[in-house]
């Protein structure tokens, strides 16, 4: 899909490493230019090494580094969107927060810092889409095959990312007659710096066990959808919730 996304805007957050960084290298080799958010100022020299990056590959792309669960610095992010590239296009919600562990053992700190990560960010992000996108724009709202398992010691991180379902499906209908489409992207387990810290040997032999080739899934097997998704030709799709996880079941003791 060489220069498929030409001339269009993405805002991309959390793409300093992982899934975020694939994706804004992926859409700034496909034409787009980039806005790599990042939330640490520990992760800027990776952000400034995706940036430098695009820019040796002839792409266009700055960082900004934002905490964005003050709601404040959302639309600083976006005015710095506009004041450098005069538009914007495409919004991909990747940052996010895992604390796995059973629900009796959870703080209200660690509750609320998941909730801050998880859903408040992706809904006011796309508040101010609703009002600022260019017609014809694409959101995409990374969330987590988990939502649809029954498993135990994921329900804060589940829970904290089911909303996100709910948020993209209204605002779907709020905007999608400017064009504008808004799904949720929903991968399994990914072999990431996000996925293992949270998880046992036992469970990843088990997650293994239950994908289509004995094995978790590769960062990379998740942009192609992404990269469907954010195209002209994804005018069709929205309000849903697209699952890549390998054949991961639904259940699980």
């Amino acid at each position: 899909m060489p220069d498929g996304l030409s001339g269009k805007v993405a805002i991309i957050t959390g793409a300093s490493a992982n899934l975020g960084r694939l994706f804004a290298e992926t859409l700034a080799s496909d034409g787009a230019k980039v806005v790599i958010h990042y939330n640490s100022t520990t992760k800027q020299d990776e952000a400034e090494k995706v940036a430098q990056g695009i820019a040796e590959r002839g792409g266009k792309a700055i960082t900004y580094q934002a905490d964005l669960a003050q709601v404040s610095n959302v639309k600083k992010l976006v005015d710095a969107t506009f004041e450098t590239f005069g538009q914007w296009d495409i919004l991909v919600n990747t940052a996010g927060m895992i604390v796995r562990k059973p629900i009796a053992e959870f703080s209200e700190d660690e509750f609320d810092q998941l909730f801050k990560i998880n859903a408040k960010i992706p809904f006011f992000l796309m508040r101010e889409a609703s009002t600022r996108m260019a017609d014809h724009g694409r959101i995409i709202n990374m969330i987590t095959t988990v939502v649809a398992v029954t498993a135990p010691t994921y329900g804060g991180y589940a829970g904290s990312k089911s909303p996100v379902e709910h948020f993209t499906k209204s605002l779907a209908k709020e905007i999608g007659y400017r064009g504008i489409t808004v799904n949720c992207v929903a991968p399994g387990p990914l072999k990431t710096s996000f996925f293992y810290p949270a998880e046992t040997d036992e469970n990843i032999a088990w997650l293994k066990s239950m994908s289509i080739n004995g094995d978790i899934g590769e960062p990379a097997d998740i942009v192609p959808l992404v990269q469907f998704l954010v195209s002209p030709k994804a005018r069709w799709i929205t309000a849903q919730t697209i699952y890549a996880n390998g054949g991961l079941v639904a259940t699980a003791s």
